[in-house]
């Protein structure tokens, strides 16, 4: 906490003071990206898996940690007396209010003068466009067939196979043998890449093991980077460790930290694809069941308005009155018919009564003449004249001897 000094001045403590510093030196970016070259002196390997060592030259020393996870990378024992260049950034140690270098990265003596010959050939090739994001090809989700280039002899190879069948076993795998390191082993590795490229195969893993940067050389050719760009199927390289970095690298189109991960970009986990099939497979039944349960609520309510207009029911409505209308005429026409015959009946007794037939069963007759007219009148006949005479149980002929009007009968 600040208090007023003996002059009127802030007075800060230690601690404070020490911040202030640790604040000065984390916020200039040269600090924290930076190359430091120098010779180690004091190394420890601490029991912790950390290292601490000083670097010095002719006129200053730097106190360095170099944490464990950083300190399993180093690709040989550090040794007192060995010139090197670290990489990491600047802070302080407020304890002791140290600063001091934490080391991410370490280059052995000699490998300064391959990093200035990466670094330009890099910007060189960088400058072509080679390196470009947007000529990046994307993987394909589920390869058929996986090109590995790499040493058939290194470990590199059986830590990619052990992933490939862990995850994909349906994928075919071509192994592409080619030394990883020597003055052979860029041509070898383009003669592979062609090789591969002309199997149709649908993605090429390039890789190898970690080792010094001398030995990872051959994937700092510019021949082997143009391979890579060249290629007509995409590639994806695992090269050393993860805080290594080569040319190939960055001209892939997608660069693992190391020869496994690459295995594992270009291989889909089948345990998934087996979960998301099983998913979709619910998900599927689960929208049939849905179509289906809303199609069968559709149909019963289609159902129900054909059913309210269906003309069936106007059909039966119809059939009905039509049964109605049928028993209504037949009673009509049993009515009609009773009728006719009351009035037939009425007639026939009409008639019965009026028939000549009857009126000779009570003893009277009837006079015909020869053609067969009825003599209703004096006037039809004339004396002499023949006629017949039909009585109740028979008729005779007779001849008329006299005629009388009914004036004479008074």
């Amino acid at each position: 906490m600040q208090q007023p000094g003996l002059f009127g001045h802030d007075t800060f403590s230690i601690s404070e003071v020490t911040r202030v510093i640790q604040g000065v030196l984390e916020s200039e970016p040269v600090l924290q990206d930076v190359w430091v070259r120098g010779e180690i002196s004091n190394l420890k390997y601490h029991t912790s898996g950390h290292v601490y060592l000083t670097l010095k030259d002719d006129l200053a020393s730097l106190r360095c940690i170099i944490w464990k996870m950083y300190a399993s990378r180093l690709r040989g024992k550090l040794q007192d007396g060995m010139s090197i260049t670290a990489h990491g950034h600047i802070s302080v140690y407020e304890r002791n209010g140290d600063y001091q270098l934490y080391i991410d990265n370490v280059q052995m003596a000699g490998e300064g003068l391959l990093f200035q010959e990466f670094m330009q050939l890099k910007g060189k090739l960088e400058e072509e466009g080679l390196f470009d994001i947007a000529r990046k090809r994307p993987l394909p989700e589920q390869p058929r067939t996986i090109g590995i280039v790499t040493s058939s002899t290194g470990a590199a190879l059986q830590d990619m196979l052990n992933i490939l069948r862990q995850r994909f076993p349906l994928a075919e795998v071509i192994l592409a043998p080619a030394a990883v390191q020597g003055t052979m082993a860029p041509l070898e590795i383009i003669a592979q890449i062609k090789a591969l490229s002309k199997l149709s195969v649908d993605v090429i893993i390039v890789a190898r093991g970690g080792g010094s940067i001398e030995d990872l050389w051959a994937f700092n050719d510019e021949r082997v980077v143009r391979a890579i760009v060249e290629c007509p199927i995409p590639i994806v390289t695992g090269i050393g460790h993860e805080t290594d970095f080569t040319l190939a690298d960055f001209a892939a189109d997608v660069r693992a930290p190391t020869p496994t991960a690459a295995a594992v970009q270009v291989s889909p986990d089948i345990v998934e694809i087996r979960t998301d099939l099983m998913n979709m497979q619910a998900e599927l039944e689960n929208s049939i069941y849905d179509a289906i349960s809303t199609r069968r609520t559709e149909l019963r309510e289609t159902s129900h308005r054909l059913a309210r207009f269906s003309p069936v029911n106007r059909i039966q409505n119809e059939r009905q009155h039509i049964d109605t209308l049928q028993e209504k005429a037949i009673r009509l026409m049993m009515h009609f018919i009773q009728l006719q015959r009351s009035k037939a009946s009425g007639q026939s007794q009409h008639l019965a009564s009026v028939n000549p037939m009857a009126v000779l069963q009570r003893g009277f007759a009837l006079v015909m003449t020869p053609e067969r007219k009825l003599v209703s009148s004096v006037q039809q006949i004339q004396p002499m004249d023949i006629v017949d005479v039909r009585i109740k149980d028979g008729s005779f002929t007779t001849s008329v001897k006299e005629v009388k009007p009914a004036d004479d009968l008074n």
